[in-house]
């Protein structure tokens, strides 16, 4: 259910953008990160949180110094904010996951702002520095921004149905998941709440894709094939 936007060819990280990169030197004047240019970008001690070894990876912020020089930062919090502008639940934005912590996984969206992706909507926990495509689900009275990766509304019970039917034709046109399914259960197998599971398979048996049973769902023959 996550979507990964580091899947898809992608454009070099430009200044003004948070990219995850490698350390291929480090030396007397600070580390030097691969950014797909031909000459290395300086990460200088002043801007690191931590020394950092060659042949790793570093979450910096590519900005320009005072001579209009590409260099990066690991300080991101002297350039990514925690109150949002122009932006309003159901927008969809890019996102860069930064760190878990005890509520979710906190993530930088759109290189400018920091936001929250709650443990209870994550399939599974995104790896530091993954890139995927999100969805502001409420901007807060303080304009922090709670996330999603599920649009809004419909939307996501469309996405949420491509899962089941996918999941139905890999086992083989039957689940043992139905309404009565715990929670955790419905989560682990197909990473979507129990509410959002349960709206999805209303949809697609109006839609006379799947049969629903007492202890699972049927796919019906007509749908076994990809739309």
């Amino acid at each position: 259910m996550i979507t990964d936007t580091a899947k898809r060819p992608s454009p070099l990280p430009r200044v003004g953008e948070v990219a995850y990169l490698e350390v291929v030197t480090v030396n007397a004047t600070g580390a030097f990160l691969a950014w797909g240019q031909p000459k290395d970008l300086l990460l200088p001690f002043g801007e690191q949180r931590f020394r950092p070894d060659v042949g790793k990876r570093v979450l910096v912020m590519i900005y320009q110094d005072q001579q209009g020089r590409p260099v990066a930062s690991q300080r991101l919090d002297r350039f990514i904010i925690d109150a949002a502008e122009g932006l309003a639940p159901g927008d969809e934005v890019a996102l860069v996951v930064e760190d878990r912590t005890d509520l979710g996984v906190k993530a930088v969206v759109n290189h400018r702002y920091w936001g929250l992706l709650y443990h209870d909507d994550l399939p599974r926990a995104p790896r530091r520095g993954q890139r995927l495509v999100g969805y502001v689900k409420r901007v807060r009275d303080d304009g922090r921004l709670d996330l999603s990766l599920l649009p809004p509304g419909e939307a996501k019970l469309d996405v949420v149905g491509e899962a089941v039917l996918k999941a139905l034709r890999e086992s083989g046109g039957y689940l043992a998941l139905a309404d009565k399914s715990p929670a955790p259960e419905i989560k682990a197998r197909l990473g979507v709440s129990k509410s959002a599971f349960k709206q999805a398979i209303g949809r697609l048996y109006k839609r006379r894709l799947i049969v629903i049973e007492e202890g699972g769902i049927r796919l019906v023959p007509s749908a076994r094939r990809v739309e």
